[in-house]
């Protein structure tokens, strides 16, 4: 079977994923839509998609799936607008800056027995992936404590960050979803502290740019998850998982995977720059698998609930933060 797609929203992470397409067998990319003509034209001319209303998008009949790409605000009424016409939907988290949303739009795809997809694309990188397997056949003993360190290259531009819903469900997001996926059980408390130490615009916006979470399970497990918006050194992204028996870790990724020694001493390429490049190969893998539950009608590796999870994580994490104290999960789920 070829599932046949449709991007909603062309702009930077619509490229992303429409590149993602376009290198999976069995995917296909059909349409586009998107307001702004200049970016529906890239994909046209690079993926040879057609450019087509949102509105033909939902009642065409060779459209099998939808990436939803479009900005925060629109995912939850799109999801449930799009899995009513009866299309597997594939949706950029978060499904919305809202709990309380989430839960209804979940309701509404349950209730319509629709497919849903949130993408979390880190659970599919590679690296992350053999570092998951290690845990699983048991070479480290059972999880104890997890480090999640994520950093990004440079802040984006404020007008973003007012949307964004801040950088707990911005940014953070991801390694929130990481540490459930890797903790192996879910998170019962959560303590964290954030400033602004990289622009001052960010504050006046409302948000935050430097911000560490403590993230600590039923059981005692723990994990501890360091964000910046500035990394003067690049998009660095590591992972260490502590076990009872050893350890296993991701390092970052490099532009190549050389190290040079002379009279200086020794050097290696730069990181790679950011999340288009350093998870090429995550994104493909991700609308892989959901090509797979698509056509073999299967739930998808990373569903609505872990979309809600991540989401529910963050808002605590902003409370722990507003009122200077450990935020049990309870308190919002």
């Amino acid at each position: 079977m070829t599932v046949r797609f449709a991007i909603l929203g062309a702009g930077r992470i619509g490229q992303v994923h429409a590149g993602a397409i376009a290198s999976v067998p069995g995917a296909t990319l059909v349409a586009v839509a998107d307001p702004m003509e200049a970016a529906a034209n890239h994909i046209r001319d690079t993926f040879g998609a057609e450019v087509r209303s949102i509105d033909a998008i939902e009642g065409a009949n060779d459209i099998d799936a939808v990436v939803i790409c479009t900005p925060t605000d629109t995912h939850a009424d799109l999801i449930e607008r799009f899995v009513t016409a009866g299309k597997a939907v594939f949706c950029e988290k978060p499904v919305d800056l809202s709990l309380a949303r989430v839960k209804a739009c979940l309701k509404h795809v349950e209730a319509a027995k629709g497919t849903l997809m949130v993408g979390f694309q880190r659970r599919f990188d590679p690296d992350f992936n053999a570092l998951k397997a290690e845990i699983d056949r048991g070479r480290i003993g059972p999880v104890e404590m997890v480090t999640l360190t994520s950093r990004d290259p440079g802040p984006p531009p404020v007008d973003y960050i007012k949307r964004s819903g801040g950088i707990f469900r911005d940014m953070t997001i991801h390694d929130f979803d990481v540490a459930r996926w890797l903790l192996g059980e879910e998170v019962s408390h959560v303590m964290a502290a954030a400033s602004n130490l990289v622009d001052p615009e960010i504050g006046q916006a409302g948000d935050f740019d430097s911000a560490n979470v403590i993230l600590t399970t039923a059981s005692g497990k723990q994990c501890t998850i360091t964000n910046t918006r500035r990394a003067s050194y690049g998009y660095d992204q590591r992972i260490e998982v502590h076990g009872a028996s050893g350890s296993v870790s991701a390092e970052n990724t490099h532009t190549a995977r050389i190290e040079i020694a002379d009279a200086n001493g020794y050097h290696r390429p730069p990181l790679l720059n950011f999340f288009m490049s350093r998870y090429t190969a995550a994104y493909a893998a991700e609308i892989a698998a959901f090509v797979d539950c698509v056509s073999n009608a299967t739930t998808p590796p990373t569903t609505g609930h872990d979309g809600m999870m991540a989401l529910a994580l963050a808002d605590a994490a902003l409370l722990s933060v507003a009122e200077g104290r450990r935020v049990a999960l309870s308190e919002l789920i």
